[in-house]
């Protein structure tokens, strides 16, 4: 076998072995003829809600060990036909082989990042709420950059975006937003991204044009349904309405119609100023209670649950998941998977496909790079 064709069997093992890992193959082959038994069953339809997510796993089960063993049957059948080209020594035969060994490991790399949107909640919307850092006008400015970065990514991929909570800067920008992201697997591609975002840039704001060093944070939770069983004490609540703010539209209100519910247990704190009712709003925010706690308590199950969540705790330095890079020079840098752009305003404007697939890849396969920040 050539070396080219070589390369593309290697990046095509790779990606199926990260596909078996991510779905612990034996388990998920055993889980798939135990749903197929079940949707035999004709008692299944009995509950319909338990019957959809039989019915939603058996699908994602069926895509996902479906493509392995396509690929690899046709995978065994394009090396057949370069073997057969090369002892006949038919440039013509091997090419045509080659060509599909390379088209299939495009595919392979394609559906192993779909395999590995197969988390309990991967295929819910998604709330992703961006909280502007220390330093005032900067820090508040980035964080609507970031805002607009989620916005334009979700709408890359036909996703609707909702702004449930929103509240001004002083001068400019925001000091914390919600939003919504409805669209399949949208909390799958999303969660990697929770975490401190860290941008240099000559300031817009400085009059002496330094550069200056802004945080914001990211925080990414599943929207969750009646499937999920939350149970919350009422009296653990504080619960304050205020004034919607913003920069006009939609988000100024006249009466105290936003919500923002305090889970003081735990510390955890939600808002919605999305509708103009106040009833809406408090539904609205206790839905997004029980998606912060449900996904609370999906991160303890994780082994990497503690580095990460100790990374929401400081908006600043030493805690960035990502380096944003403007002057002076133009360099994105993941500092978890070593992914890095040349073009930040392709990234910022929503770009960010390839970070997101790096990291998920990364827990699954568990593999720590060793990165250097940026400067």
């Amino acid at each position: 076998m050539r070396a080219e064709g070589q390369a593309h069997i290697d990046r095509i093992e790779k990606a199926l072995a990260l596909v078996r890992k991510s779905l612990d193959w034996d388990r998920a082959l055993r889980r798939f003829d135990e749903l197929n038994a079940r949707v035999e069953d004709p008692t299944l339809w009995d509950k319909p809600k338990e019957a959809e997510a039989v019915m939603r796993e058996r699908r994602r089960l069926e895509a996902s060990i479906g493509a392995v063993n396509q690929i690899s049957a046709e995978m065994a059948d394009a090396i057949e036909f370069v073997e057969l080209g090369e002892m006949e020594e038919d440039e013509a035969t091997i090419n045509e082989g080659l060509e599909t060994l390379a088209a299939l490991a495009d595919k392979a790399d394609r559906d192993k990042v779909q395999a590995l949107l197969s988390g309990e909640a991967d295929a819910n919307d998604t709330y992703l709420e961006v909280h502007a850092g220390a330093g005032g006008t900067e820090s508040q400015d980035w964080a609507e950059m970031l805002q607009r970065m989620y916005t334009r990514w979700a709408e890359r991929k036909g996703y609707k975006v909702e702004l449930v909570e929103y509240h001004a800067g002083e001068a400019a920008g925001i000091k914390s937003c919600t939003l919504l992201i409805k669209g399949e697997n949208a909390y799958g591609w999303a969660k990697t991204e929770s975490g401190v975002h860290r941008l240099v840039r000559i300031s817009p704001y400085d009059s002496s044009a330094r550069r200056h060093t802004s945080f914001s944070s990211v925080w990414v939770y599943p929207v969750i349904d009646d499937t999920f069983e939350i149970d919350i004490n009422p009296s653990d609540l504080k619960i304050d309405t205020y004034r919607a703010s913003g920069a006009g539209g939609q988000h100024v209100n006249t009466t105290d119609s936003a919500v923002r519910i305090t889970h003081q247990p735990t510390g955890i704190v939600v808002a919605s100023q999305i509708d103009r009712s106040q009833h809406k709003n408090r539904e609205i925010a206790m839905g997004m209670l029980k998606s912060r706690m449900f996904e609370e308590e999906m991160r303890r199950r994780e082994e990497a649950a503690s580095a990460e969540h100790a990374s929401k705790s400081d908006i600043g330095w030493g805690h960035q998941i990502r380096s944003y890079v403007l002057q002076p020079y133009q360099q994105v840098k993941d500092l978890r998977t070593g992914v890095v752009s040349t073009a930040p305003d392709d990234v910022l404007d929503g770009e960010l496909d390839p970070f997101m697939a790096a990291a998920l890849s990364q827990r699954v396969t568990g593999e720590k790079v060793e990165v250097e920040d940026v400067d």
